[in-house]
């Protein structure tokens, strides 16, 4: 027999029942409430469904023609499926939990068909037709060539709606690999500072940083004008003196890698401390690093196109002073005092000077709250994060580093050759000048 053709309002009409009656089916509405918004009588509808579970939306058409599809899926499956998304798993993106239904629920069907039935259901809006065209930068070839820095304001602990935290990310360009995840509550130049330092121990100092223009990675003059690579940062300081490369991005198209990468997150991370029971910002972290971060890891990292890594290792490298908030230039009192932060930090007697009044001395701000005194390159006291002296360093001398170039493998001596200078302190309270080199 010949199939019968159906007109454009048949199916339109049709595809409104399928989506009221999958309403039905997942308990978002009454059956009674599902016939009142068809305009058909309670024995209609228990047929219009009887008829769907027999033969799919081709059974809301003309039964005389229809015939099952052998691809058709199980009314149980669609009434499984619809039934976990909403009561477990509605905070999910589709692809998210398509995942999950596949690992957890052992339901494994298409990622296509499970859109469409959330689609169709009503839990999942259609999506916008995509922009015009737009070419996308290629990666980086080597792992570590280029990371991006970003922070993400959100409220990412949906268990405390009235409150909105920032995750910082660090992500390799070339493979797409996390390198660390922090939760914190703002994107302050400490945080930013801990969370690079935790990459540069880890992997080793990067070729460049790509970031946004945030106060803590760049100075502007103007709100939305160009950045000023001059005058630095405390954060771009610290870069400075690794000699990592920092490259500002001037709108959100620019850094579309990193912003799709928080988008990922979002769609995510939300879900998944909302499932697991995490309000705070302690355990977050801690679900994040031991078990989020390598799960992404697992699933979306990408090989890179040239084998080997551009990380180089900060060999002796001082990172706690490097990774410093120096407070320069800061007046001595007469009673041999400076201040910071509203503390007042006591300088005891020295053999360089009788008195330190009206001197100008620099104060380190250490990440771990600890505070230093620099006077002239020498270290006259540390100090713990209430401003009582912990160490005095009696005859310890601070020695300058030489002028390093910023750019990666284009030292003053040759392209290729990276150098660069750092500080550290020895056990005898000496802070000596290192000198590192990689072809």
């Amino acid at each position: 027999m010949e199939e019968k053709s159906y007109p454009v309002s048949a199916w339109r009409w049709a595809m409104k029942v399928q989506e009221i009656i999958l309403k039905a089916i997942a308990g978002e509405i009454k059956w009674i409430q599902a016939a009142d918004i068809l305009g058909v009588s309670a024995r209609t509808i228990r047929r219009k469904l009887r008829s769907y579970q027999e033969y799919g939306i081709d059974g809301l058409l003309d039964l005389r023609t229809c015939r099952p599809s052998r691809r058709r899926i199980p009314y149980a499956i669609v009434e499984q499926v619809l039934t976990l998304y909403r009561e477990e798993y509605f905070d999910f993106n589709v692809k998210h939990f398509h995942e999950n239904l596949e690992e957890k629920h052992t339901v494994v069907h298409s990622y296509t068909w499970v859109k469409d039935l959330l689609q169709r259901a009503g839990y999942v809006k259609r999506g916008k037709g995509r922009g015009g065209h737009r070419k996308r930068r290629e990666r980086r070839p080597l792992f570590g060539q280029m990371l991006h820095l970003d922070g993400s304001d959100h409220k990412w602990l949906s268990l405390c709606p009235r409150q909105r935290q920032v995750l910082l990310l660090v992500i390799d360009d070339a493979t797409g690999k996390n390198l660390a995840g922090q939760l914190v509550e703002a994107e302050t130049t400490r945080n930013c500072m801990l969370i690079m330092k935790e990459v540069v121990e880890k992997y080793g100092i990067p070729a460049q940083l790509y970031t946004d223009r945030d106060s803590v990675y760049w100075y502007t003059e103007k709100a939305g004008g160009k950045v000023d690579k001059k005058n630095l940062t405390q954060f771009g300081r610290a870069m400075d003196e690794l000699g990592v490369e920092m490259i500002p991005g001037y709108s959100p198209q620019a850094r579309g890698r990193g912003e799709r990468w928080n988008g990922t997150w979002q769609g995510r991370l939300v879900a998944e401390l909302r499932k697991e029971g995490i309000y705070n910002i302690k355990d977050a972290n801690r679900y994040i690093n031991e078990v989020f971060l390598p799960d992404m890891n697992r699933r979306f990292l990408v090989e890179a196109a040239e084998s080997g890594s551009a990380f180089v290792g900060f060999g002796d490298a001082d990172l706690d002073l490097i990774f410093s908030i120096i407070h320069k230039d800061r007046s001595v009192y007469a009673d041999n005092t400076v201040r910071v932060n509203g503390l007042v930090l006591q300088i005891e007697q020295s053999p360089y000077r009788i008195s330190f009044a009206r001197c100008k001395v620099d104060i380190y701000e250490h990440l771990d709250g600890t505070y230093s005194i620099i006077w002239k390159k020498r270290v006259l006291g540390s100090y713990n994060a209430e401003g009582k002296l912990i160490g005095l360093n009696k005859n310890s001398v601070l020695q300058s580093s030489r002028e390093v170039s910023p750019l990666y493998g284009q030292d003053k001596e040759g392209p290729g050759k990276i150098a660069w200078t750092s500080i550290k302190q020895s056990q005898t309270g000496q802070f000596i000048c290192y000198e590192n080199r990689t072809s």
